[in-house]
């Protein structure tokens, strides 16, 4: 029983660390509706492997001009889901030229469902649930970066 105390508090420990220790470059982007509007937010990038995993996992709060960026590096299905997130989030599936090809509104927190991407991506940006909406952001506007749009 004492074994199981241990490794249960280790796993614990480990998970705390993991918390914490996760760090992410930054950096902005914009999203120009198709109505005219532009957006700008500052941005954390999820890059690695380790990264996309970790997302915005246990955070509990977030600016509401600031999100997250996955780049998976090329165009591919992906799916997403809300394990171990607090907060409710808009996921925006972007395609390379910075295309928005879908929007998963209202993702659940802490759910396991998959929010998925409809077709091959390169990028998702996560902001806070609702904002897509509240700035009439939606499927065909685009989204500039210095990331965003590259061949």
């Amino acid at each position: 029983m004492a074994a199981l105390f241990l490794l249960l508090a280790g796993l614990s420990a480990g998970t705390a660390v993991a918390q914490q220790e996760m760090t992410f470059p930054r950096d902005e982007l914009s999203i120009k509706t198709a109505a005219g509007q532009t957006y700008k937010f500052s941005i954390e990038l999820a890059l690695t492997d380790a990264q996309r995993e970790h997302g915005l996992m246990y955070r509990k709060e977030m600016a509401p001009d600031h999100g997250m960026l996955f780049d998976f590096g090329m165009a591919r299905p992906v799916s997403m889901w809300m394990e171990n997130t607090i907060l409710p989030l808009d996921m925006l599936f972007i395609q390379g030229d910075g295309t928005i090809s879908h929007i998963g509104e209202n993702a659940v927190p802490f759910s396991r469902d998959v929010i998925d991407s409809h077709g091959p991506v390169k990028f998702v940006l996560e902001i806070n649930a609702g904002r897509a909406k509240a700035l009439g952001i939606k499927t065909g506007d685009k989204v500039v970066s210095k990331r965003i749009g590259s061949p």
